[in-house]
């Protein structure tokens, strides 16, 4: 008996950045002149690594989270070792957007509009039970969680949150700000996955 012949697939070479953007679900660009080269690797590692360290936050308090914000920014936690010691009050100049407390549907455009107002690339950080998921406000006049409003990158659990869990939460927002690869924007989905339907 003649063993049965395999059909040899054709191996096929694929640049770093193209299994990158493969496996993040990013469109693919048309490769560029200069290629994947390893200075422009570089560069993109440093501007990167920039960005992690200089943010700009721009606090959005509603409700008694506030408190334990202020705390997170205070002399014994420290934000500025993480390099978000500055907020900025106009979204122009900031980059990322701290919601924190509880968002209600009357207020809802208004988070959208600032959020809207930052200049790319920009993050979002959901502080807290109510913020992520309405909390214990489970009505109609309370936002069930603002990623049906706008993308969250990170999101912060608690009731109020500790500020160790905010410090946990910046790292780990630095940690996918390096990751992310020639400041291309991010695509709009949740941190959870899920597309976001932003009506223009």
């Amino acid at each position: 008996m003649a063993a049965p012949e395999t059909a040899a697939r054709p191996v096929r070479h694929e640049g770093f950045l193209a299994r990158l953007r493969a496996a993040t679900s990013q469109p693919l660009q048309p490769a560029d002149a200069f290629g994947e080269s390893f200075l422009l690797t570089r560069l993109a590692d440093a501007v990167q690594w920039g960005r992690k360290y200089s943010f700009f936050p721009y606090p959005f308090v509603t409700a008694c989270c506030g408190m334990e914000f202020m705390s997170a920014a205070g002399p014994r936690f420290d934000l500025d070792r993480f390099g978000a010691a500055l907020p900025r009050f106009t979204p122009r100049q900031s980059d990322l957007l701290m919601v924190v407390g509880t968002i209600s549907h009357r207020l809802a455009p208004v988070l959208y509009r600032v959020w809207a107002q930052m200049a790319e690339p920009k993050w979002v950080v959901s502080f807290g039970a109510c913020t992520s998921s309405g909390g214990p406000y489970n009505n109609y006049a309370v936002v069930q969680g603002i990623d049906t409003i706008i993308p969250v990158h990170v999101y912060i659990p608690g009731c109020p949150p500790r500020p160790e869990a905010v410090l946990d939460a910046l790292i780990k927002l630095q940690e996918r700000v390096q990751n992310e690869r020639g400041g291309r924007r991010l695509s709009q989905k949740h941190g959870s996955g899920r597309p976001l339907e932003i009506d223009s």
